[in-house]
């Protein structure tokens, strides 16, 4: 198993286990947030057959329905059984904004960045080589979840969720808090048809053998879009490289898709109203102070 390996501003992502003996993965610069739940899980241990074994979580890619549900089951055991919120990925830039506890009950999903400000769901990412992009606003108790593949990336699908926070929720890109989970590594990601599949000026993001770093493009962008360097946590894990850990498109072909997966905790909520109540209180007794 590859070590895991500190992103370049120094964050880690890092192994841990829950109380039910689920192994996933946590930002550490996320970690550090109170308020928010999160974890980028391994393919293991689940209850599908190959070549989906075992902890797929993807329904219409040839898996049992049924052992899909139960291992979506694990993971929502995982973070007390909240709500898990799902959307049909099609490597797009559609940024959907998630308004209710209970989101696709008429009409299913479909897009690739899911965004909230509701606790106690978490929104999921299905990804097997594809980048999960993670962003939490700890100010404004404001989170997204990024399904950052090629096309997603080439379409700056991370600059358009960071406008969508700003527009809809206030939140400010230098407050933001970002993890780049693990995906098809620069050492495996080759593109020989490069040349009609990505616009030229990505091309200083790939070396003399045609493989590109989507990791570093990712960064970048968070970056021109006001996220901070010093807040980017970027695993340094490549799918490709680690089968025995995670589903790989890349590397297998027919293969299931892991969870990344990240929640607001309804005590957070609690603890950011009761902030504002304070900060109104204080401005109003500031207030009459100065008329007196």
């Amino acid at each position: 198993m590859p070590a895991c390996q500190s992103g370049k501003q120094g964050f880690e992502i890092v192994q841990l286990t829950t109380t039910n003996g689920i192994s996933f993965y946590q930002f550490e610069n996320i970690n550090l947030l109170t308020g928010v739940s999160h974890g980028v899980f391994t393919r293991h241990p689940g209850h599908s057959k190959s070549p989906f074994d075992t902890l797929n979580i993807a329904h219409d890619i040839g898996d049992d329905h049924r052992s899909v549900e139960e291992n979506r089951n694990i993971i929502a055991g995982c973070f007390g059984n909240r709500k898990l919120v799902y959307a049909s990925q099609v490597h797009s830039n559609r940024v959907l904004v998630i308004e209710s506890a209970n989101p696709g009950s008429s009409v299913p999903l479909t897009g690739d960045a899911l965004v909230t400000n509701i606790p106690q769901i978490a929104l999921v990412i299905q990804v097997a080589d594809c980048q999960a992009v993670m962003l939490v606003d700890p100010d404004r108790q404001v989170i997204a979840n990024v399904h950052a593949g090629w096309r997603g990336s080439i379409k700056n699908i991370l600059g358009r969720t960071i406008s969508t926070m700003q527009d809809r929720f206030g939140c400010e890109p230098r407050d933001l808090a970002a993890g780049i989970g693990p995906a098809l590594g620069p050492c495996c990601a080759e593109f020989i048809n490069f040349r009609t599949e990505i616009p030229d000026k990505f091309w200083n993001y790939k070396n003399k053998s045609h493989h590109f770093d989507f990791r570093a493009i990712s960064r970048d962008q968070l970056v021109a879009s006001g996220v901070r360097a010093e807040k980017i946590a970027i695993s340094r894990i490549c799918t490709r490289c680690s089968t025995d850990q995670f589903f790989s498109y890349r590397g297998e072909g027919k293969t299931g898709r892991f969870a990344a997966v990240i929640g607001i905790d309804a005590e957070s909520i609690i603890q950011f109203k009761q902030r504002i109540v304070i900060l109104i209180l204080g401005f109003h007794v500031n207030y009459l102070g100065v008329l007196e």
